[in-house]
């Protein structure tokens, strides 16, 4: 999937910095270097889907980030966190 922009909201950023324990910048990292996209679920905005992203950034963490597509290949992320054990093993499959 092509990423053309990364729309942030604050109360988005807020959450990842305090419960998740990440920045804007391992998210964007994740989001932009080439991550296993899936489809996770319908968006309640037609044709604004939420997806995840996984992604080994960097610094060796293993990264999911969920974000909803906006059009134009734009995307607004709404979460992300470490991948669970479960999650990595689907990654490391599949990537």
């Amino acid at each position: 999937m092509k990423i053309t922009d990364i729309i942030w909201k604050e109360q988005f950023v807020e959450k990842l910095e305090i419960k998740h324990n990440v920045t804007i910048y391992e998210a964007e990292e994740t989001l932009q270097s080439n991550p296993l996209v899936c489809k996770v679920a319908k968006g309640s905005v037609r044709g604004e889907d939420i997806y995840s992203a996984q992604a080994q950034i960097i610094n060796g963490r293993y990264m999911i980030v969920f974000f909803i597509r906006k059009k134009h290949d734009i995307v607004l992320p709404i979460s992300a966190r470490e991948m669970t054990q479960t999650e990595r093993k689907y990654y490391e499959k599949h990537k």
